[in-house]
């Protein structure tokens, strides 16, 4: 009775054992590949190729191919990793079945932060239902990612999605994103898709840290998706990665304004006549494709202020329009009208038409497009290009040749124009005379050689006026050439044009600033820590550094506050001797505690001092006069003592009162350090130099500056010289100063202690002079 109540059950597990028996082979690695288990990584190699051509389902069309590539796949990705390998040796497993619930339980719960879906979604492909394989042809690698998509980005948004095998949350999104995917590549947005389990560099690169995401891709900025995952937030994500500003909102009161700006943009200029209330994506996708050509413009014919702009054009109300201004404002230059507005349509239409009639040319790549190398006889296209001038002296020439160019386009034939004095290289490689052309326009037909700039031209006798004798030899010319490729006997070698469009540097560098502000405000609140975690670095580093450095400024001000009355009560004395030896020859000095050797800097002592001072030397020089002298040399003791241990170090001080002129030349090189008047100001002799400092570097040549203190103000720059024959022995323990504006005179030398240190770290700035001037 017993056997008889457990053979159902019985029959349940033997059955079990057999399906797993069954299925043993197929994860086993090693029988997969064909490979025994003491082959070399070399043997495993190559028997992965051999098969992943064989299954390839590319190359294979057995229903099967997929599904036999996928396993050796992961057969080659365990073998080929010593640890799973190790791990499958030793326990059947490669490692990977314990943390799979738990990789999909953190990838299921980050989904659900990041994406809310209905309840629609959630439908799962079990029982004989396979994954959608749509995604094959949108796959992406990470050389094609680089190579192609990025900069395909500047033409038109990418939206891509990461992906792996296991993910559940990746199934109950793939009908969305197969509808929206096919939806939007219809509309010019690029579609792609990233398996993180094969393509882990570029997903990592993307910052994907989970599966699945979502982001957008344009003008090599990735932007991530955050929203629920349905068609139209989908949608509306794509429509915010473009642009605000593409597309201009056109009426009755704004359409001429709209339309003149053909000559400062440069560009035609596309008006569109719909009765949507708002742009489409097609023409605002269209618009991105081709904003470097040209300008585009909505007009929302269902609006009241439209009338007029509709009656002038005879605008189907019905029917969208795409009407397209050149020169001529007044009549479209080509129009277009189709009941269902496809992408190819518009695109054959605009890029028919990316050029104005006679185009100015304004930087290289315009000149490169109108006027293309020639690659072959039949593919030879010449240029016709006007050299002239701006203003009212030079229109009617303007308007002559325009007309001209619009009586003869052809396929072989580009007119262009050129203002002389904003491309003067341009013009004065084509004009060997200019005297005969000053204050003239002269035509030039020009035929583009190769990429360096070699062409062959040759240039109108007469200069341009438009008569009708010009429009007749210039047509003549053009029906010669096409018999007579030898006409253009000139040559010559064009510098690139200037770029005239081009936006001054602190306008670009604002904008560069504000996007990375935008972004780092992006990622404050969409991106995990993980990508939070280099700008959270550097933000408290430099906190760090900057609460750091105020810390030891306060104690190191406290200390001052500290030690300043007690050493302004000691003496300081100063003996001032004559020296014929140059400090410069002394070697390793050992200063006596408490004494500073400062020299006076005079003409005796000059050439020893400063102008033959050893390289590597320098000479601290302080200013002051017969008045400040004993406060500042007090002062001047207490902040250069900790550095008069080095060899290489000097000090001196310098009169004012004597060589004020030798000082006012060497300040002119430090003109933004210390601002000199001229000799006329009446203020000339009062200006007060007493306690600046200058590091003189002899051999150099170059000085730093030290300016006196003043409030906020720390002072500093370079300087060069050294050696003495008259000394001064200053002691910084010396009596305080009884004048009574001793103390303001000593707080002129407040920090110069740190103006040392970073005069001997190398980091001030140095003013460099030809010479060194004579001191008498």
């Amino acid at each position: 009775m017993a056997l008889g109540r457990a053979g159902p059950a019985g029959l349940l597990l033997v059955l079990l054992l057999l399906l797993a028996a069954q299925a043993a082979p197929e994860r086993d690695p090693y029988r997969v590949l064909g490979v025994g288990r003491s082959s070399s990584q070399a043997d495993i190699k190559k028997a992965y190729k051999r098969l992943a051509r064989q299954w390839h389902p590319d190359k294979n069309k057995d229903p099967g191919a997929e599904d036999k590539f996928i396993q050796i796949s992961k057969a080659y990705e365990i073998l080929s990793n010593e640890e799973k390998r190790a791990n499958f040796d030793r326990y059947g497993d490669a490692g990977e079945s314990q943390g799979y619930s738990q990789h999909q339980q953190r990838q299921f719960h980050h989904f659900h932060e990041g994406f809310y879906f209905d309840e629609s979604f959630f439908h799962f492909p079990f029982n004989s239902e396979r994954r959608d394989t749509s995604d094959e042809k949108y796959l992406l690698h990470f050389s094609h990612y680089i190579n192609e998509i990025v900069p395909d980005s500047f033409k038109k948004p990418y939206l891509i999605k990461i992906t792996s095998d296991w993910c559940f949350s990746c199934i109950h999104i793939e009908p969305v994103w197969k509808e929206v995917a096919q939806e939007l590549e219809a509309l010019g947005v690029g579609i792609g898709v990233v398996h993180a389990g094969y393509e882990r560099r570029l997903a990592h690169h993307l910052g994907a840290h989970s599966t699945p995401s979502i982001l957008g891709l344009m003008n090599g900025k990735i932007t991530f998706f955050h929203s629920a995952v349905s068609r139209e937030n989908l949608r509306q994500f794509v429509e915010n990665l473009l642009p605000g500003n593409l597309v201009e909102k056109i009426t009755d009161k704004n359409y001429i304004r709209f339309l003149s700006n053909w000559k400062k943009e440069n560009k035609p200029h596309v008006l569109l006549f719909d009765h949507m209330p708002v742009v489409p994506l097609l023409y605002k996708l269209t618009a991105f494709a081709y904003r470097d050509y040209l300008s585009f413009g909505y007009v929302y014919v269902g609006l009241r202020g439209t009338e007029e702009l509709s009656s002038q054009y005879n605008i189907n109300v019905y029917t969208p329009t795409l009407m397209i201004f050149k020169e001529h404002i007044d009549k479209p230059a080509d129009v277009a009208q189709a009941r269902d507005m496809k992408k190819q349509l518009i695109d054959d239409f605009l890029s028919q038409n990316k050029f104005l009639m006679a185009a100015r040319l304004t930087n290289q790549r315009l000149f490169q497009e109108l006027c293309p190398v020639k690659k072959s006889h039949r593919q030879r296209k010449h240029c016709v290009v006007l050299l002239t001038g701006e203003g009212d002296k030079f229109a009617d020439a303007y308007e002559a040749f325009l007309t001209f160019a619009v009586a003869n386009t052809k396929d072989t034939l580009r007119f262009a124009h050129i203002y002389n004095d904003r491309q003067p290289e341009f013009a004065d490689a084509l004009l060997m005379d200019e005297e005969k052309y000053r204050g003239k326009s002269a035509v030039v037909i020009l035929e583009r050689r190769n990429n360096a700039g070699k062409i062959a031209y040759k240039t109108l006798e007469e200069a341009w006026q438009g008569s009708s004798e010009d429009n007749f030899i210039l047509l003549d010319l053009l029906d010669q050439l096409r018999t007579d490729p030898g006409l253009l006997s000139s040559e010559t070698v064009l510098a690139d044009l200037n770029d005239e469009l081009a936006p001054m540097f602190l306008i670009r560098w604002f904008y560069s600033t504000l996007d990375y502000i935008l972004d780092c405000w992006d990622s404050l609140f969409h991106s995990n820590w993980r990508e939070m975690m280099p700008l959270l670095s550097l933000l408290f580093s430099a906190l760090f550094i900057l609460f750091g450095t105020v810390i030891v400024q306060a104690f190191s001000d406290s200390s001052d506050t500290r030690d300043s009355p007690a050493s302004e009560k000691k003496d300081t004395t100063a003996k001032t001797e004559k020296n014929d030896t140059s400090f410069s020859k002394e070697s390793n000095r050992v200063p006596k505690k408490g004494f500073v050797e400062v020299t006076e800097l005079t003409d005796i002592n000059y050439n020893s001092n400063l102008v033959r001072l050893r390289p590597g030397h320098m000479n601290v020089v302080l200013i002051l006069s017969n008045s400040t002298k004993t406060a500042l040399l007090q002062k001047f003791a207490l902040e250069v003592y900790t550095f008069t241990g080095s060899s290489s170090l000097h000090f001196s001080f310098l009169s004012l009162d004597k060589h004020r002129e030798w000082l006012e030349y060497l300040l002119e090189f430090a003109q933004d350090a210390a601002p000199i008047p001229n000799q006329y100001d009446k203020h000339f002799l009062e200006r007060d130099y007493t306690g600046y400092v200058l590091a003189l570097n002899g051999h150099k040549k170059y000085f730093c500056l030290f300016k006196p203190h003043r409030s906020g103000d720390e002072g500093g720059t370079l300087g060069a010289g050294e050696d003495y024959n008259s000394s001064l022995h200053t002691e910084a323990r010396g009596k305080s100063s009884c004048s009574p504006g001793s103390k303001s005179i000593k707080n002129k030398l407040h920090k110069l202690s740190f103006w040392m240190e970073r005069l001997l770290e190398g980091s001030l700035q140095r003013f460099y002079i030809p010479s060194w001037p004579a001191l008498d």
